[in-house]
């Protein structure tokens, strides 16, 4: 069965032909609105914040590559500075991670010192520091981080990108709810 299309050989994949049938008609056809219909996987909120959050996430790692960090290893330094030391359950739910996840990605970070893990009376709750050396080590990326910070807001402009952090926290309330 041909499609019309041009390639290498004379066969052509149905399937090939039929997703490039069907994009030309929706690219031509349709309008924006119905291109980003909710029922349009193009337009799916995960696929398009997990796209976005990679080429941000490779932003940020380039930045702060001279420290040695990686972005989310900065993320969790920062956290800890700002909120101070935190148990491992409330460290995650702030970072809205899953407390195995979060222990996988302090490891690294525990292991050149960074942060500590303490066990408190209470040998089940454990407690998350900040050390000296990794409050030093913050401090110096941050003006690496704010490098790559200053691309993003003026790339967005400043209203957009505030207004857009106020969108990603409806996202996140309304994927929370619902």
């Amino acid at each position: 069965m041909g499609c019309g299309l041009k390639g290498k050989s004379a066969k052509c994949d149905l399937t090939k032909s039929f997703l490039t049938c069907i994009c030309t008609y929706m690219s031509r056809s349709e309008s924006k609105s119905q291109r980003r219909s909710a029922a349009n996987v193009a337009a799916c909120t995960c696929a398009n914040l997990r796209k976005a959050a990679r080429v941000v996430t490779q932003r940020y790692q380039s930045a702060l590559q001279p420290t040695g960090l990686k972005a989310t290893q900065f993320t969790l330094l920062a956290t800890l500075a700002n909120r101070g030391d935190l148990p491992l359950t409330h460290l995650a739910e702030a970072l809205m991670m899953d407390r195995t996840t979060l222990t996988r990605n302090l490891k690294p970070l525990v292991r050149r010192r960074l942060v500590s893990i303490e066990n408190e009376q209470d040998q089940r709750v454990r407690q998350i520091k900040l050390t000296a050396k990794g409050s030093t080590a913050f401090k110096n990326a941050l003006p690496h981080w704010a490098v790559a910070q200053s691309k993003i807001v003026s790339g967005l402009g400043f209203n957009r990108w505030s207004g857009f952090l106020d969108d990603l926290a409806a996202i996140v309330d309304a994927a929370r709810t619902n």
